[in-house]
């Protein structure tokens, strides 16, 4: 009898537990088809944490990440870039579609026993796949940005009525190429979403050369000089010019350019022309004249040079070459030395042609503030292998090496006031200056013409003053020195 209750027993909690693990395995079964209907712990779609959650709120999560604005710092201003506006999307349904096929393509019953068993699931990365317009990325940067908060650079400005320039501000340019690659990564981010835009700095331009014709004239206006000053000025790299006149403090037309005496500024011709007509084989001779003629201004050994170009009619010859090369009012009538005499009647110019204002020009040498000038750059052109009016006119006779060894000798032409007491010391300005005294013993005429090599930019000066009464040296000179500084600071802005 107790036996058959004992078995009775034992069946009957037998039965209990087989019902008990029954119900459990149901209950475990019902959860995990619950929990499967959610994304398993463990798992991210494009950096964001998935685990536990369905699709539908998966979806949301990745809206409010993916669509929330990154931030942008560029020059002080805080820019917010709604990823809509320049073309970035997150492709949520590719995502969570490769998400569902990991959540549901494992074993159901694999998946099931590792739930019953506890065991955390592997971690799944789904990768952000995105789409992102680069060219509509550009157009925001170049248009809603770079157009805003891109600083232009401030050119220096000329202070009026002195050689001085104010320094200018170098410019500040976005980086567009590197800010479409951080604002990309930043818009491809969950977490890393905002970003310091870099940039380029733009060096500050010089002033224009309208600005430095204004200074150069007013410069002239707070000046003690009151009489005629011709000044011509060449950028050497672009060929602009600055070219004026000014009569006791009047601007006057430059058309035609106005004639003035070329006293010794004249030699610069001469050499030019034994050079064109006798050759750059110089014997030692003839170079100790050239020389003298245009490191030392020695009137006879320029007359030395005419002689070697021909005997008696040297400045005939030195005339007709600038003929030649179009300077049609620079002539050369006489020798230099006394008695001087006039080997033609004085060539009417359309320099010494007109009648509104007159500089007395010599009778013997005459030329303008343009043609010297111009000829100093055709010599500079000739010497840079750079054409020119004098290779293209004698081609057969001049060559870069014929050139050079002018400038070379000009070069030697110290006198460290003029042009040259307006730049720095060591700068080369290979230059030829110009004084003489009138009959009555007044001078009336002081002139500098010269090529300035400056590390900002290569120039030619040419400068004529005449004063009717007398041509003071200590108003002239501080003057011509201060047109020079005025033009050297256009060049070379930093350096002032």
């Amino acid at each position: 009898m107790r036996n058959r209750n004992t078995n009775i027993i034992l069946r009957g909690v037998s039965i209990l537990f087989l019902t008990g693990a029954l119900v459990l395995s149901i209950v475990s079964l019902v959860n995990y088809s619950r929990q499967r209907n959610s994304y398993p712990a463990g798992m991210s779609i494009a950096g964001v944490p998935v685990g536990g959650l369905t699709p539908t709120e998966a979806s949301q999560r990745l809206l409010e990440v993916y669509t929330s604005p990154v931030e942008v710092l560029y020059n002080d201003a805080v820019i917010h870039i709604d990823p809509g506006v320049v073309g970035f999307e997150a492709d949520i349904e590719t995502m969570l579609a490769a998400a569902d096929l990991s959540r549901t393509g494992g074993s159901f019953w694999g998946g099931f026993w590792n739930h019953l068993w506890n065991r955390t699931p592997p971690e799944v990365t789904i990768p952000l796949s995105p789409k992102l317009s680069e060219e509509r990325l550009r157009e925001y940067l170049q248009n809603e940005i770079a157009t805003r908060y891109d600083l232009p650079p401030s050119p220096p400005v000329p202070v009026p009525g002195s050689p001085d320039v104010l320094p200018g501000q170098p410019g500040q340019t976005l980086d567009i190429d590197r800010a479409v690659l951080l604002i990309s990564d930043a818009l491809k981010s969950p977490t890393s979403r905002s970003v310091a835009l870099t940039f380029t700095r733009s060096s500050a331009a010089r002033p224009t050369i309208e600005n430095l014709s204004i200074q150069l004239k007013q410069i002239i206006s707070v000046s003690d000089f009151d009489g005629l000053i011709g000044f011509y000025m060449v950028d050497l790299q672009t060929g602009q010019e600055i070219h004026f006149a000014i009569n006791n403090k009047q601007e006057i037309s430059t058309q035609p350019d106005i004639a003035f005496s070329a006293s010794s500024t004249m030699k610069i011709p001469v050499v030019a022309s034994y050079l064109i007509n006798r050759g750059s084989n110089l014997s030692p001779d003839m170079s100790n004249a050239i020389s003298q003629t245009l490191g030392k201004s020695s009137n006879a050994a320029t007359d030395t040079v005419l002689s070697a170009i021909e005997p008696t009619r040297g400045p005939i010859m030195v005339t007709n070459n600038m003929r030649t090369i179009g300077l049609e009012s620079t002539f050369l009538a006489g020798f230099f030395t006394n008695p001087a005499y006039l080997l033609q009647s004085i060539p009417v110019t359309p320099g010494n042609s007109r009648t509104d204002v007159t500089t007395e020009p010599d009778v013997y040498s005459q030329t303008t503030p343009s043609e010297m000038g111009s000829l100093l750059m055709d010599i500079y052109q000739c010497a840079q292998n750079k054409g020119g009016a004098l290779i293209a006119a004698f081609p057969d006779k001049v060559d870069p090496r014929t050139c050079q060894l002018l400038i070379d000798f000009m070069a030697q032409d110290k006198l460290g006031s003029l042009i040259q007491g307006g730049v720095p010391d060591g700068t080369l300005v290979p230059h030829k200056h110009g004084y003489v005294p009138a009959s009555d013993g007044v001078i009336h005429d002081t002139s500098d013409v010269g090529i300035v090599y400056s590390p900002g930019g290569n120039f030619v000066l040419s400068i004529y003053t005449y004063h009717p009464v007398t041509n003071i040296w200590d108003i002239t000179n501080p003057l011509f020195g201060d047109l020079t500084r005025a033009v050297y600071n256009y060049f070379n802005p930093a350096t002032q």
